[in-house]
């Protein structure tokens, strides 16, 4: 099983890259798990500049920006 961090506040762009995370996961089969991290201090603990992030597997791999699903596939495959 993937664990996976979005950070965030819940924003529209938070909302949309769990969104698209998910689907991923889902169209790739993959089980995972996912964790919204609204609080700024554990948000902090990421080296991150702006949100949302996504964290894989407890690395960070983006930040201020979506992700192409292509690279969200790139990532959970070197997950897995």
């Amino acid at each position: 099983m993937i664990q996976i961090k979005i950070l965030g506040d819940g924003c529209p762009e938070c909302t949309l890259l769990e969104e698209i995370t998910r689907e991923v996961a889902n169209s790739m089969g993959i089980e995972a798990e996912f964790e919204t991290v609204t609080d700024t201090d554990q948000i902090m603990e990421y080296p991150i500049l702006s949100t949302p992030g996504l964290v894989v597997q407890g690395d960070l791999v983006s930040y201020g920006r979506i992700p192409a699903k292509t690279e969200i596939e790139d990532w959970f495959k070197e997950a897995i």
